[in-house]
């Protein structure tokens, strides 16, 4: 397991890289071999990242009060639908 890392460490790039996945966090500035990077996907991400900080908005979804998958999962669909309507 990683221990604590930031998010621009070689190590943690290489290890997602290895798991097929795409990193999409730019390097820092003062990095000396750059990293080429989509930002097309970074502000994707970002838009989830937003998105996700919305929901956690909601007590009951923070929390999770809900005790059944399923009505978690209603409280989790009814908090997106206010999100989006808003």
């Amino acid at each position: 397991m990683l221990s604590l890392l930031a998010y621009d460490a070689d190590r943690l790039i290489d290890r997602l890289i290895q798991r097929g996945i795409t990193p999409v966090i730019p390097p820092k500035r003062n990095r000396t071999t750059r990293r080429k990077t989509d930002f097309s996907l970074y502000r994707e991400r970002n838009l989830v990242e937003r998105f996700f900080n919305k929901l956690k908005q909601f007590r009951a979804i923070a929390t999770r009060y809900d005790k059944l998958k399923s009505t978690f999962l209603a409280a989790v669909q009814f908090a997106s639908i206010i999100i989006l309507l808003n």
